[in-house]
């Protein structure tokens, strides 16, 4: 919703303002210009990227058109799979292997599909409970480990918003390549003895391919990349606290202590209390 009132603050404003002024839809519907600015965009994008990364920048589109945010529901979920995970650990290796090594398979990760629907973090958790499970690594050494791994992650995730952020930049720099390559033929039109009216006119849509550019740079995709960035900080969040609930569990805490150390690192907006979280974890021991 709120992706849509934005485009629609943008348009309205922007081309809103052009007809009060007397202008017409047809002096800015200039489709060759589109064609060269958004294709030579598109171009040089797929020219710059490999596949993983294109591939991961269009699922993070999809997912920002989609408007898909994690809310609390999704932190409950998070916090209270850890916490079963961890009370399972207790139990030893066998019973934990069970559920870690087919996850999608298991009744306790079943009972989390919110958590379920996000492959990268459930990998994350299953990964490192192996690892955390095999007792032979300290707080400190697993620490070290996470950050690492996490730090990778970090990387890649942002790396699409970084490409299209680059493409973004060159949008004015598209724009102009297209209305120079107008002015061009109006140049030529003058040399074949146009009239002045069809060289004012070529000028005009000339200069279009500026607007274009420098619209498409400020006004839709360096929001667009904003919102990516926004969506994998969200996302690294939820692996920064597996990672604090991990390290803190290994350190020797109490798994509720644990839990809570993960907590504390959830987005503000979505933050729960503790005692929240402790009623939760009441509710989930009263039905086991």
């Amino acid at each position: 919703m709120q992706l849509f009132l934005g485009i629609g603050i943008v348009m309205m404003c922007v081309f809103g303002g052009f007809f009060l002024i007397g202008g017409t839809f047809h002096l800015i519907w200039q489709p060759v210009e589109l064609l060269i600015i958004i294709g030579a965009g598109f171009g040089a994008l797929v020219l710059g990227n490999p596949k993983h990364v294109l591939a991961e920048m269009l699922g993070q589109i999809r997912r920002v058109v989609m408007g898909k945010k994690q809310g609390p529901d999704f932190q409950r979920q998070l916090l209270l799979l850890m916490y079963e995970l961890l009370i399972t650990a207790g139990q030893g290796l066998k019973a934990l292997d069970q559920h870690v090594e087919s996850p999608r398979e298991s009744a306790l990760f079943q009972r989390y599909p919110l958590v379920l629907e996000q492959p990268k973090l459930l990998a994350f958790i299953v990964d490192n409970f192996r690892l955390m499970a095999m007792g032979k690594i300290n707080a400190h050494e697993l620490e070290g480990v996470l950050e690492q791994e996490l730090e990778a992650i970090h990387e890649e995730l942002n790396q699409p918003s970084k490409s299209l952020h680059k493409i973004s930049e060159g949008m004015p720099g598209f724009g102009i390549l297209a209305a120079v390559l107008g002015i061009v033929m109006t140049m030529h039109t003058i040399s074949e003895g146009a009239e002045v009216a069809e060289i004012s006119e070529r000028v005009g849509a000339a200069m279009v391919g500026t607007f274009i550019g420098i619209f498409l740079c400020y006004g839709v995709l360096d929001p667009l990349c904003n919102m990516m960035h926004q969506q994998v900080k969200e996302e690294l969040s939820n692996l920064e606290c597996v990672k604090v609930v991990l390290v803190t569990h290994v350190s020797g805490k109490p798994p509720l202590l644990a839990i809570d150390a993960g907590r504390r690192l959830v987005q503000l907006n979505i933050k729960p209390s503790f005692s929240q979280l402790e009623t939760w974890i009441n509710t989930l021991e009263g039905t086991a």
